[in-house]
C-alpha cells in the first residue's frame, strides 16, 4: 500500500521560512522583497484494459524570491530550504536587479489594497486518502462501465485517478502574510468504439476538491462510452454559415480567450482585440459575466490574489457591456489603473445562463452545428481571428441529425462574441470558469 504522506512541513514551519527569506532579503541590500513558499505532493494511477500502466507518486516544493533594489527587480528560485541556499538565492535575486534596469511600475501592491486573513474559510482542503490499490480499482470500474454499456466499445484509451495537494505561504515586505493548503482530485476516462463505418474516440472527466463530490466512478466511465458511440458514422459537410452550439467545455474556452483578451499584458502591450473595450459593448446585451472568488470548495477561490491584493465578488460584464479587467499592480500602474486583484488570474468566472436546457438550444437553433470538440490552436490573440478544427453534430429541426467530423470553423472573436443568442443551463463545473452551452447565431464551416 502507497498511502500519500502528509506534507513535510506545517504551515508555521513555512511562514518561519518565508520570514527569514525576508528578513535575509532586506539584509543583502532589498528596499522591498517577496516570497512565496510551496510544498505539493501527487497521485497518479491510470489503467488501460485492466492492466495499470501508470503508476506516478509526485512530491515538490519550492522557494521564489522577488527582490526590488528601488524599482529596479530581480527574481531567482530554488527547491533546497536550507539557510545557505536561502541566501544564496536572495544573493542571485539581489544581483539580478542590479543589473536590471528600472522601471517606474515596478514594486509590491499598494500596502492599502492587501488582504487581511488567510482563506482558510473557503473549504479547499480536502486530502483523499486513497491507496494504489484502491485507485486502481477506481480506474478499473471506471473502464469496465464503459465496455459494459455497449459491444462496439472495443478498446480503450484508459481511465485515471489522480490526487494533488498543496499549501503555500505568500508573505512581502510590507508585512503582508498568507496562504492556505488546497486539494484538488480527478476521474477520467477515454474510450474508443468501433463499427463498420470506423473508430471514433471521446472521453469524459470530473474535477473536485473533495473526492465526495466526485460523481461514482462507472458513471464517468459509461459518459465517455455514450460519447464515443454517439460518433460512430460521423459524415462531413458542405461548407455554409449557420448557427453553432459551443459545448460547456468548449464554451469555457471562448471564456479563456475573453479572459486572455481583456488582462493586463495584451492590454498594455496593445496586442488584443479589446483594446479601449471598457465600459464598451462587448458582448450580445444577453451576456452577464461575474467574477466570485468566495465560492466555498471553489476550483478558483481565494481571498488574495498572487500579490497579496484582496480579491472581490464583481460584474465583470453586464448586459454584453465591460465593467472591467483583469489586472495586476504592475498592469494597471503601465495602464495608470488600480490593480482588480487578479494577479495570478481570473476567480470562478460565472457565466449567467438564458435559462434554456440543451434541448430547447437545439430547438432555438433549428438548423446548424454542435461542437464537441475543437483541434489546434488558430486564434489570433491580436486580431481576434478564430479558425479551428473541429467534430460534433449537425443539427436538423432542433434535433441531433447526425455526427459530423473533419470540418473547421471560422468567426472573429469579436463578432462571435456579439452573436451569442442564448446561454444553456447545462453548466459544468470543472474548472475555473463555468458556463453552460453558449449558442452563437452564425459562424462560417468550412466542409467539403
Amino acid at each position: 500500500m502507497n498511502r500519500a504522506q502528509p506534507f513535510s512541513y506545517s504551515e508555521t514551519e513555512l511562514e518561519a521560512l518565508s520570514q527569514r527569506v525576508l528578513t535575509l532579503a532586506q539584509q543583502e541590500g532589498a528596499t522591498a522583497a517577496e516570497v512565496e513558499v510551496s510544498e505539493s505532493q501527487g497521485q497518479n494511477v491510470s489503467v488501460r484494459l485492466s492492466e495499470v500502466e501508470t503508476l506516478e507518486y509526485t512530491r515538490d516544493k519550492g522557494l521564489g524570491v522577488t527582490v526590488y533594489i528601488g524599482q529596479s527587480k530581480g527574481h531567482a528560485n530554488t527547491s533546497d530550504f536550507s539557510e545557505e541556499a536561502m541566501l544564496a538565492t536572495v544573493r542571485a535575486a539581489r544581483d539580478i536587479a542590479r543589473f536590471t534596469a528600472a522601471d517606474p511600475c515596478a514594486g509590491l501592491a499598494d500596502s492599502a489594497l492587501l488582504a487581511q486573513g488567510r482563506g482558510d474559510d473557503l473549504d479547499l482542503f480536502h486530502p483523499w486518502d486513497v491507496s494504489v490499490e484502491q485507485a486502481i480499482s477506481l480506474a478499473k470500474e471506471m473502464e469496465a462501465a464503459g465496455q459494459a454499456l455497449d459491444p462496439r466499445i472495443r478498446n480503450s484509451e484508459g481511465a485515471n485517478v489522480s490526487t494533488h495537494t498543496s499549501q503555500f505561504i505568500y508573505a512581502n515586505s510590507a508585512g503582508f502574510s498568507g496562504g492556505y493548503q488546497t486539494s484538488r482530485h480527478a476521474l477520467s476516462a477515454s474510450l474508443i468504439a468501433e463499427d463498420d463505418s470506423g473508430m471514433q474516440r471521446d472521453y469524459w472527466y470530473a474535477v473536485a476538491r473533495c473526492a465526495g463530490d466526485l460523481p461514482p466512478a462507472a458513471q464517468i466511465g459509461r459518459r465517455a462510452a455514450e460519447r464515443s458511440l454517439r460518433r460512430l458514422g460521423a459524415k462531413r459537410v458542405k461548407t455554409c454559415q449557420v448557427p453553432v452550439l459551443f459545448e460547456p467545455a468548449l464554451a469555457a474556452g471562448l471564456l479563456g480567450s475573453f479572459v486572455a483578451a481583456v488582462s493586463g499584458g495584451s492590454l498594455y502591450r496593445n496586442t488584443t482585440f479589446l483594446a479601449d473595450s471598457l465600459g464598451t459593448q462587448v458582448f450580445a446585451p444577453c451576456v452577464q459575466l461575474y467574477e466570485n472568488p468566495f465560492i466555498k470548495r471553489g476550483l478558483a477561490s481565494g481571498c488574495f490574489d498572487a500579490e497579496g491584493v484582496a480579491t472581490h465578488a464583481r460584474d465583470v460584464v453586464k448586459d454584453g457591456v465591460l465593467q472591467g479587467y483583469f489586472l495586476s499592480s504592475y498592469s494597471a500602474r503601465k495602464l495608470g489603473m488600480q490593480t482588480t486583484g487578479n494577479a495570478g488570474g481570473a476567480h470562478n468566472l460565472l457565466l449567467a445562463s438564458t435559462g434554456q436546457d440543451f434541448a430547447a438550444l437545439l430547438k432555438l437553433m433549428g438548423t446548424g452545428l454542435v461542437v464537441t470538440e475543437l483541434l489546434g490552436h488558430g486564434v489570433n490573440p491580436v486580431t481576434g481571428d478564430y479558425s479551428r478544427g473541429a467534430a460534433g453534430f449537425w443539427v436538423e429541426n432542433g434535433e441531433l441529425a447526425y455526427p459530423v467530423e473533419e470540418i473547421t470553423i471560422a468567426g472573429n472573436l469579436k463578432q462571435m462574441f456579439r452573436d451569442i443568442v442564448a446561454i444553456g443551463s447545462d453548466i459544468e463545473i470543472r474548472g475555473g470558469k463555468q458556463t453552460g452551452s453558449i449558442l452563437l447565431q452564425n459562424m462560417t464551416v468550412a466542409g467539403v
